[in-house]
């Protein structure tokens, strides 16, 4: 397998479940050091442990992305035991349901702090350690923040945040060698949406309409988006900067019929 993240050393929020642990694993096989961020101690151990068979080498950092504390703590463990950093993928995220009439303050400030807020402010941090590097970020965007869905405001208002940061920060950032680009990936297997709150059989129902609104027929797997952020990642896209990339089975082409 082509090693092409040799020598590197990544940050990848997220990193439990869904698109953050296929991102792990892969740029795990790809040849990166990692540090591994996520809130659930065993899920990340595990993690780790994967890593580690696979001859990979990683600190697993137990933290809550909204907490500035925290977020300066792992950035600042990750310089202590690697000296550097080359790349920084942004995959934690959250989701909560609301229209306009029935979304909560708290619902809209969760959405903020997490999707949003935290991703600014871990960004903010990584600059100059990426600047030194002439490294990039990978933001995980989703085809909410491209495109308006109903019942989810809150979360769509965050994402398309996400990919004006990612636009603004790539065109700030390009003078001093770091790019930032974004994946927007449309309905994908993971554990969002059962962490939102959603019942094994409405995410069953879930899935299974989403195959109807996915012009290819299916939804995708978290390991289709890990490949994507892996190349964005990489230096086969040298020459990519402020993109905001649709991975989602040409969701985001559609119209309400």
């Amino acid at each position: 397998m082509n090693r092409e993240l040799d020598g590197k050393i990544a940050i990848i929020t997220g990193a439990t479940s869904g698109i953050g642990r296929a991102t792990a694993l892969r740029f795990a096989e790809a040849g990166a050091r990692l540090a591994i961020v996520g809130r659930n101690r065993e899920a990340l151990a595990e993690v780790a442990r994967e890593i580690k068979e696979r001859g990979g080498e990683v600190i697993e950092i137990s933290s809550d992305v909204t907490i500035e504390e925290d977020v300066a703590r792992f950035v600042a463990e990750t310089i202590e035991r690697f000296e550097r950093l080359n790349v920084l993928v942004n995959a934690a995220g959250a989701i909560v349901s609301g229209t306009i009439e029935q979304a909560t303050l708290t619902d809209w400030d969760a959405m903020m702090n997490v999707n949003l807020r935290a991703v600014f402010h871990l960004m903010q941090l990584a600059v100059p350690h990426l600047v030194e590097t002439g490294g990039n970020v990978v933001n995980v965007s989703s085809v909410n923040g491209l495109r308006a869905f109903s019942g989810v405001l809150a979360y769509c208002v965050s994402k398309a945040g996400v990919d004006q940061l990612t636009r603004c920060a790539a065109l700030e950032l390009a003078p001093k060698g770091v790019r930032v680009n974004a994946v927007n990936p449309g309905v994908v297997r993971t554990e969002l949406h059962r962490t939102s709150g959603m019942s094994e059989e409405a995410y069953a129902a879930f899935l299974e309409r989403s195959k109807g609104t996915h012009p290819l027929g299916r939804v995708g797997e978290a390991g289709e988006v890990a490949e994507l952020i892996l190349y964005l990642a990489s230096e086969r896209a040298a020459w990519i900067t402020g993109a905001t990339y649709s991975i989602d089975g040409g969701r985001a082409q559609t119209c309400a019929r």
